[in-house]
């Protein structure tokens, strides 16, 4: 087995087990993430709440500093850079020119009003919006990531009406786009997504662009409350331990591996906290997974469960 495919069975496989960035380290080695030139990285927030910013920072086992130091050299994001004012932009500016950076975008694209509505920064003479830089940036980058469900599909921001008329960032460019969905997304897909695209390069990805490693089933299958699915015992009201899809859950047509990935350093998700998966990861969220404690297939005309139309 090649150490590309070791990696995509690991990030298949893993459990709840803490550590996952650690423990790809290990598996890896030290010696290949040495060899692997730290490679700078713009991150660039649009259309956003900064929640997949916060949730990133809370990346643990090993810390953001860790693999800040080993891998990424940041030259650009707003939450996290010791520059500010022009220091901070003519940091960007030269980046983007030089090429060959990782470019992470947060938040939706606004195109309205001449995409005004998300303005990241400003010089003396002009604004800048964030339609304008993503157009600029995206060709020169290596890679561009889609972080959150914002940046991949538009999200809340391209929510009814969505008067910035917010889009995602594939749905602007015509370069590549990883997508790492979720509103927020966890810590360990993006973290994952990154070595992926360091060691090995672009990887296997859905027809949303979300790599498979992270996305490529739904929560259904790997949820705790399956058996009880199974067995057609539905909740009646919200803290019932039987299945939640009588009360909206969306896990049936959402690709994410949170079951047993879990949240806040492997601790806890959604359904274990006893409310519905709202579908955050999907195309569409949140207008296609309204109201929320709807049951399918009510709230999707057309929708699907596991791959069948309802």
């Amino acid at each position: 087995m090649t150490e590309k495919e070791q990696f995509a069975v690991f990030c298949r496989l893993h459990k709840h087990t803490p550590g996952f960035s650690r423990q790809l380290a290990e598996l890896f080695g030290k010696d290949l993430i040495a060899s692997v030139p730290k490679t700078p990285l713009v991150w660039l927030e649009a259309n956003a709440c900064s929640g997949d910013s916060i949730s990133t920072l809370n990346t643990v086992k090993p810390g953001l500093g860790q693999v800040i130091c080993s891998l990424l050299d940041i030259r650009f994001w707003n939450a996290l850079m010791p520059g500010q004012g022009a220091e901070a932009i003519e940091s960007l500016l030269a980046t983007v020119e030089a090429g060959n950076f990782i470019l992470i975008v947060e938040g939706a694209i606004a195109t309205r009003a001449g995409g005004k509505f998300t303005i990241p920064f400003k010089t003396e003479e002009r604004l800048f919006t964030s339609e304008e830089l993503i157009r600029w940036m995206a060709p020169r980058a290596k890679y561009i990531v889609a972080v959150g469900t914002c940046a991949a599909f538009g999200g809340p921001s391209a929510a009814r009406p969505n008067p910035s008329g917010s889009k995602g960032v594939w749905e602007v460019i015509r370069e590549p786009v990883v997508n790492v969905s979720g509103c927020p997304i966890n810590p360990d897909w993006l973290v994952g997504t990154l070595l992926h695209l360091l060691l090995y390069g672009f990887p296997e990805v859905d027809r949303y662009q979300r790599p498979t490693l992270f996305y490529g089933q739904t929560i259904h299958v790997h949820c705790q409350r399956r058996s009880y699915f199974d067995t057609g015992a539905l909740a009646r009201n919200l803290g019932d331990r039987e299945c939640m899809f009588s009360l909206g859950c969306m896990g049936p047509v959402t690709g994410a591996d949170c079951p047993y990935r879990l949240w806040n350093d492997h601790l806890n998700w959604p359904v274990k906290a006893s409310t519905p998966c709202i579908g955050c990861t999907k195309a569409g969220f949140p207008d296609k997974a309204t109201p929320f404690y709807t049951p399918l297939p009510g709230k999707i005309p057309g929708g699907t469960k596991d791959g069948k139309k309802l």
